[in-house]
């Protein structure tokens, strides 16, 4: 059974159950881009501290140049773990896991189709609109 533009007729708890697992998964996609965000913006203020080592370096101020060469820039933004693994094991574990949940959702309840909440909401204030 489908409503009357071709996608799949789901019951409240189906339509609200489907909207929560996209809704899920886009933020954790906005999460994703935020980790992105973090890998790029460490990595530039690391470039600023590696041209910090050399201008130190040259000024003779060795010892700062040689903590920063030995002990900072080598070290992982979180623990041993530098932002790229990071990021790598978001994107392999939790999005990749969610992202295929969310599609089998979408599979078993909607047909594979996406935002069904949407597309009845648009057809709802398009019926309003051509009420007059």
């Amino acid at each position: 059974m489908t409503d009357s533009d071709d996608t799949p007729a789901l019951s409240e708890s189906e339509l609200s159950a489907l909207h929560e697992a996209e809704l899920g998964v886009e933020w954790l996609r906005r999460a994703h881009g935020s980790l992105i965000e973090v890998h790029h913006a460490t990595g530039h203020a690391m470039d600023h501290l590696h041209d910090a080592e050399a201008t130190l370096r040259e000024a003779g101020h060795t010892d700062l140049a040689d903590q920063l060469r030995d002990e900072l820039l080598p070290r992982g933004a979180i623990e041993d773990r530098w932002t790229y693994d990071l990021l790598e094991t978001f994107e392999a574990d939790i999005l990749a896991d969610m992202t295929g949940y969310e599609r089998r959702v979408r599979e078993e309840l909607a047909d594979g189709q996406r935002h069904l909440t949407e597309r009845r909401q648009e057809r709802e204030w398009n019926r309003r609109a051509n009420e007059d």
